[in-house]
């Protein structure tokens, strides 16, 4: 008669069926993930894509004459201004601590160059004196009252900014000197090509307040939604005077 080895049996019996089990459980999860994840491969995240323009406002008067100028307008703003526009998500989503940087703004020909920055909170900030006399960094904003102190031709001193917010920058010996600093607690933000362009890379998909800022102008504000994968365009006509 033939002996029936019961636990080996039984042994058997449960690989079987934990090894269905474990394949159900891949399956199930194999769906799962095709039911949620992004058509086509697309990520998660999108991006925006657009542009600044200075339009300037139409003259109040327009001079008469025999033969009467054509130009209803003041003439287009130097290219140059588009670099003191910062565009950036107002309400950005916080992904932990930014990317610090590491930036210059040199005193030259009593003014300080470029005039307008934006970084990281937590990034330095190196303040270079490249003219033949003395400069003074200082600042009274609230997220980042120092002051550097007066120092000669070839000096540098250095700054860390670990609040977000803007920061005005001035010179005591030179009170027409001023620079702007916007400090934030996301990489959502970038300062316009020359032709006015910016591209925003990465950002997750959602409805924003995008702003264009420009420090002499102000703020003006858009709404821009992006969708996974995808590239939203948004654009701002910014006006600006003869100052």
């Amino acid at each position: 008669m033939h002996r029936v080895d019961t636990a080996a049996s039984i042994t058997a019996l449960c690989d079987r069926v934990l090894f269905r089990i474990t394949v159900v459980q891949a399956l199930v999860c194999a769906f799962v993930w095709l039911a949620v994840a992004p058509a086509g491969g697309q990520a998660a995240n999108g991006r925006i894509e657009g542009q600044v323009k200075l339009v300037l406002p139409p003259a109040s008067v327009v001079p008469s004459g025999v033969y009467p100028s054509r130009r209803v307008s003041k003439p287009p703003p130097k290219a140059s201004e588009i670099s003191n526009v910062i565009v950036f998500l107002k309400d950005a989503p916080h992904r932990g601590e930014p990317v610090t940087m590491r930036v210059t703004i040199a005193q030259k020909d009593e003014a300080f160059v470029p005039r307008v920055v934006a970084i990281t909170r937590g990034s330095t900030i190196d303040f270079p004196n490249s003219d033949p006399f003395f400069h003074n960094v200082f600042s009274l904003s609230r997220g980042a009252n120092f002051d550097l102190g007066r120092y000669p031709r070839g000096v540098s001193k250095s700054r860390p900014f670990p609040n977000a917010g803007l920061v005005k920058v001035y010179c005591h010996i030179h009170s027409h000197m001023t620079a702007s600093i916007m400090v934030f607690d996301h990489p959502y933000f970038r300062i316009p090509s020359a032709d006015g362009t910016f591209r925003l890379d990465d950002v997750p998909a959602g409805s924003y307040q995008i702003s264009a800022w420009h420090e002499r102008i102000g703020e003006s504000l858009n709404t821009v939604r992006v969708e996974p994968g995808r590239a939203a365009r948004v654009e701002f006509a910014l006006p600006m005077d003869e100052r």
